[in-house]
C-alpha cells in the first residue's frame, strides 16, 4: 500500500500516549451498590464486557477462580432463580436470577448447583429424558437473598479454563450490560494500551484493499510509530521510518486501532469503555461498549476488520461504520461520513484518538495525517480468468449456475463485494470443489446453499450425502438434504469451498474404562467420540435398560455416578449417532 510517512531530516517528531485519570462520564446510570461480588474472593478478570471474541462481542466479565473449580457462588442480589439451562456449548452449567430493580444476573460455566437446584434439575432431566434442558421457574420457586449460594464455579460449555462468567442484564430488553458499571470492587489503575494503527482507504469496500498498519511502540513513558506496513502479501510496500505524519492520496480514510486494556493483578488483556476519534479537535466518532444485544452481537465482525484478522491475527477495531453494520447503540456519535475522514485539501490535519476504560484511565493518540498525489490501498488482484461479479450491500445478492445456487438477503453482507467463483475438479467426491468467493469476507449470518452432483448417487447413499467446507485452514461438513429436483442443500454461514462427499462412517466412541472393571471408587463413565465428517448429533446411555443422564463437554461425554447407579454388576450401552444417521454402539460390562 503507497502509504508514506513523512520524515523531517532534523527532527522526529513521535507520536505519543498520555496516561491521565478522567471521569468517563458525568453520571453513571447504573446503582453502585446494589450487587455485590458473587464470589468469595476478590475479583481478578480474564475477560470483560465488550471484548471481541469471534463471532461475538463478550457479554460480561470472567472472574478467575484461582485457577480451580468448585469456588462457592452467590446471589449478587436478592431476587428469584427464573431460569437455569443446561448446554454443550455456549454458558455451559449456567442459572438466571430475575431481581426486582429490572436487571437479571447470569451465572455460567458453573460445575454443580447447591442441593435442593441439582435435584430439580436432575428430576427435569430424567422426565424428558435429555440433559441438555432449559427450565423456566416462577418467582415462588427459589427465591434467593443477596449473599445466599446457588451454585460452584466450573469449567462446562465453551470454557476452556476455570472461571466464573456474570453478567447483568436489562431485563425488559435482555440486553447485557457492562458489569464493571454497577460498582463491583475492581482495582484498575492502568491504562489502555494501543499496539497497532491501521488506516484505510474507504473511497471502495473495505474488503477489495489492505489497510496500512502502523506498530506503536513503547519508551519510556511514551509511544512511538515503527510505521512498518503489514499489508498482507505487499512487502516491498512496507516503510520503516518513525515521524508522526501519515501521508496518503485518497478523500476518504477510515481509522481503526488495536488496542487492549489490563487491571491491576492480571496479565489477561481486556476491552476498553469509550474511544473517541477527533480531526482538528472536532469529533468524528465515539464508541461506548456497555450495552450490546444478542441480537446485535454477531456484527462484531462489522464492527472489527474481519479481514485482517483473519490474515494477521489482529482485532483491530474500526472508528467508523460501514454501511452494512446495523449495530446501532455502540455509536454515541457519528459525523455525516458515519465516522470517516474526508481529506478535502493538502493541508496537515491533526487526528487524535481518546481511549478510556471502565474506571477512567484514559489514554490519547495524538498524529497527523495529509493527502498527498500517491496512491492509498493495495487493490485485491483477481486472476485474468476469473471476472468478479459485484455484490452490493443492504440488497439481495443471488447467484446460480448449472451446480450452484445460493441467495444472500439485504442484510448480509456489510459492504460491497467483488464476488469471486471458481470451480476446481475432485474425482474422490460427489461432485467438483466449488470457491464461494474467500472466507475473509464475513457473512452475517445463514443462507441456504445447494449444489447438484456432478455424477449418479446410488438411491441409498442419498440420505448420506455431506456437504464439506474449507476456508483453506480447517475441514468440517454438515449433513446435506435431498431435493426432488436433483440438488443438495444445506444452511452455511461462511464463504469458502465446498463440495459433496458422502458419510458412511459411524462415530467411533474410545471408552476410558476397561470392561469388566471395578468403578466403585470411580466418581464418572466417561467416553470420548469422534466424528470423521460431521459432528455428534445423538447420544444416549442406558444402564441395565433403563435411560441415565449423560452430559457432552466437546468431545467427551460422561455420566456421574448417582443414585440410579447402585452397588452390583452392571450393563451399560452408549450409543452416539451423527448428523447422518450413522450410529455407533459402546457395551460396557463394569461392577460399582
Amino acid at each position: 500500500m503507497s502509504i508514506r510517512i513523512l520524515v523531517s531530516v532534523f527532527l522526529l517528531a513521535p507520536v505519543f500516549c498520555k496516561a491521565q485519570k478522567k471521569a468517563v462520564t458525568d453520571s453513571v446510570p447504573y446503582p453502585q451498590t446494589y450487587f455485590r461480588n458473587p464470589l468469595d474472593i476478590p475479583i481478578f478478570l480474564a475477560g470483560n464486557f465488550g471484548e471481541c471474541r469471534p463471532g461475538h462481542f463478550h457479554s460480561g466479565v470472567d472472574i478467575k477462580t484461582l485457577g480451580k473449580e468448585g469456588q462457592p457462588v452467590h446471589a449478587a442480589a436478592d431476587g428469584y432463580i427464573s431460569r437455569i439451562k443446561m448446554e454443550k456449548g455456549g454458558f455451559g452449567h449456567g442459572l438466571y436470577i430475575t431481581h426486582p430493580n429490572g436487571y437479571t444476573t447470569l451465572y455460567a460455566h458453573l460445575s454443580d448447583f447447591t442441593p435442593a437446584l441439582q435435584k430439580y434439575v436432575k428430576k427435569e432431566q430424567y422426565e424428558k429424558k435429555r440433559w441438555d434442558v432449559d427450565i423456566q421457574l416462577s418467582p415462588d420457586q427459589f427465591p434467593v437473598k443477596k449473599g445466599q449460594q446457588i451454585a460452584w464455579s466450573g469449567n462446562t460449555g465453551a470454557s476452556t479454563a476455570p472461571h466464573l462468567h456474570f453478567e447483568i442484564r436489562n431485563t425488559k430488553t435482555e440486553h447485557p450490560l457492562n458489569p464493571e458499571l454497577f460498582g463491583l470492587a475492581i482495582v484498575d489503575n492502568i491504562a489502555p494500551v494501543p499496539s497497532d494503527l491501521a488506516i484505510y482507504d474507504l473511497s471502495g469496500s473495505i474488503y477489495e484493499n489492505a489497510p496500512f498498519i502502523v506498530s506503536i511502540r513503547k519508551k519510556g513513558a511514551k509511544y512511538f510509530l515503527d510505521t512498518i506496513n503489514e499489508n498482507e502479501g505487499s512487502a516491498s510496500n512496507a516503510t520503516y521510518v518513525s515521524s508522526d505524519t501519515i501521508i496518503a492520496d485518497a478523500t476518504m480514510l477510515g481509522v481503526g486501532l488495536n488496542v487492549n486494556d489490563f487491571m491491576d493483578g492480571s496479565d489477561n488483556t481486556l476491552a476498553f469503555l469509550t474511544a473517541q476519534l477527533f480531526m482538528d479537535d472536532n469529533l468524528q466518532c465515539e464508541i461506548r461498549l456497555d450495552d450490546i444485544g444478542y441480537d446485535e452481537t454477531r456484527f462484531i465482525n462489522a464492527y472489527s476488520d474481519y479481514k485482517t484478522k483473519e490474515f494477521n491475527r489482529k482485532w483491530v477495531q474500526c472508528l467508523f461504520k460501514l454501511p452494512g453494520n446495523h449495530l446501532d447503540g455502540i455509536y454515541q456519535f457519528l459525523n455525516s461520513d458515519k465516522g470517516r475522514i474526508r481529506l478535502t485539501d493538502n493541508s496537515i490535519h491533526k487526528i487524535k484518538i481518546v481511549v478510556t476504560d471502565d474506571k477512567n484511565n484514559i489514554t490519547t493518540l495524538l498524529f497527523y495525517i495529509r493527502r498527498d498525489s500517491e496512491e492509498l490501498g493495495t487493490r485485491h488482484n483477481y486472476p485474468p480468468d476469473i471476472e468478479p461479479i459485484k455484490f452490493y450491500v443492504n440488497k439481495e445478492n443471488n447467484f446460480k449456475n448449472a451446480n450452484v445456487a445460493f441467495s444472500l438477503d439485504s442484510k448480509q453482507l456489510y459492504d460491497d463485494v467483488d464476488f469471486v467463483f471458481n470451480e476446481t475438479p475432485y474425482p474422490q467426491g460427489y461432485s467438483n470443489e466449488y470457491r464461494l468467493h474467500y472466507s475473509f469476507v464475513p457473512v452475517h449470518h445463514y443462507f441456504e446453499l445447494q449444489i447438484k452432483p456432478n455424477k449418479p448417487i446410488p438411491f441409498d447413499l442419498r440420505s448420506k450425502i455431506v456437504m464439506m467446507y474449507t476456508d483453506d485452514r480447517d475441514i468440517d461438513g454438515r449433513a446435506a438434504s435431498f431435493e426432488d429436483n436433483g440438488w443438495y442443500k444445506a444452511k452455511v454461514r461462511n464463504f469458502g469451498t465446498y463440495w459433496l462427499d458422502v458419510d458412511t462412517t459411524a462415530p467411533v466412541i474410545y471408552s476410558m474404562q476397561k470392561s469388566g472393571a471395578n468403578l466403585s471408587r470411580a466418581k464418572q463413565i466417561a467416553f470420548d467420540v469422534k466424528d470423521d465428517k460431521t459432528s455428534v448429533k445423538n447420544f444416549s446411555g442406558y444402564l441395565d435398560g433403563k435411560w441415565i443422564c449423560f452430559e457432552q463437554h466437546g468431545d467427551s461425554f460422561f455420566y456421574k455416578f448417582d443414585e440410579h447407579c447402585p452397588k452390583g454388576k452392571h450393563k451399560l450401552v452408549f450409543k452416539a449417532e451423527d448428523e447422518n444417521g450413522n450410529t455407533a454402539t459402546y457395551n460396557l460390562a463394569f461392577t460399582r
